[in-house]
């Protein structure tokens, strides 16, 4: 199966560095990167990812509120949540934004992405 182009939204540089690496050890190309909602939006629509990788903390936003703006102007988007802590985050609060799932950030690493995107 050929990878994902992905969009990674995080307001850490560090995790965006080290989620481009991964997901290209993975065979997916990441065709842009985003520090926050309204720059996501933007690469969105400049990049047409098939996938985003999402922190639900950027910094004063909520990526669920991001997540659903995302899902409403592409609903062919693949969106997988992922934070350090997961406080609240249930399968209904996943579901209500329109992403795929939620990944702890320590556990991406663990995980087969594909298999969630493609759920």
């Amino acid at each position: 199966m050929p990878g994902l182009r992905v969009l990674i939204v995080d307001d850490q540089p560090g995790f965006r560095d080290a989620a481009r690496e991964l997901l290209r050890a993975r065979g997916h190309v990441v065709v842009a990167e985003a520090q926050s909602g309204q720059t996501a939006l933007e690469a969105v629509e400049r990049c047409a990812p098939d996938a985003v990788l999402l922190d639900v903390r950027l910094g004063s936003e909520n990526g669920f509120v991001v997540s659903r703006k995302l899902m409403d102007a592409h609903p062919e988007l693949r969106v997988l949540l992922t934070s350090v802590d997961a406080p609240n985050v249930g399968p209904e609060r996943v579901h209500e934004c329109g992403a795929r799932a939620f990944v702890l950030k320590q556990r991406l690493t663990k995980v087969d992405l594909d298999q969630l995107w493609h759920c």
